[in-house]
């Protein structure tokens, strides 16, 4: 039987945002995907507007990404997860420094890399066959708390030049819509 918490959950209006490349200029339309990770979308709702340098995954492929510290006052569980993320999933990792600590990643040894503090890695698929598998640690599973829909086909085309030109001086950009 539907409590009138659920009634009020199916009604509630849906919640958009922009993710955007600043230098490049292309933005893309995202859901939140409240009814799937509804803490890890609160989280992330409430931390708004946030932007950071972007980086293009080495691991999973078709990926681009940006790191924050910790914003959550308690981490979201592992919700709605995928290890196979599919275009236009917006995912949200949570690492400790030492995790991405190692010289291979190239972030050098900045104060939200110390043993023991979070960093956030929220991050946009941007094709097909990803696999969140890491040399170093191996599964990496991520949870999908928004999907692009609109402006995917842009945003994957300046994912590619991110890859083949460089992300120097680039930002990802998330807010509300």
């Amino acid at each position: 039987m539907a409590t009138t918490q659920d009634a009020k959950d199916s009604t509630a209006a849906a919640r958009y945002l922009e993710v955007s490349l600043v230098k490049r200029g292309v933005t893309c339309r995202a859901k939140l995907l409240d009814d799937r990770a509804p803490l890890t979308c609160a989280a992330v709702w409430d931390a708004l507007p946030l932007v950071s340098d972007v980086y293009h995954a080495k691991y999973a492929r078709n990926e681009i990404y940006a790191l924050f510290p910790a914003f959550a006052e308690q981490e979201p569980p592992l919700e709605n997860p995928t290890v196979t993320p599919v275009p236009g999933d917006l995912c949200y990792f949570s690492f400790n420094g030492t995790q991405l600590g190692s010289q291979s990643y190239g972030y050098g040894s900045g104060a939200s890399l110390q043993a023991g503090t979070p960093v956030i890695d929220l991050a946009l698929f941007y094709e097909r066959n990803n696999l969140l598998l890491n040399g170093d640690v191996g599964w990496v599973p991520g949870i999908v708390w928004g999907q692009i829909v609109s402006g995917l086909d842009d945003m994957a085309e300046a994912c590619q030049d991110l890859w083949r030109n460089g992300a120097a001086g680039e930002s990802l950009s998330f807010r509300r819509a």
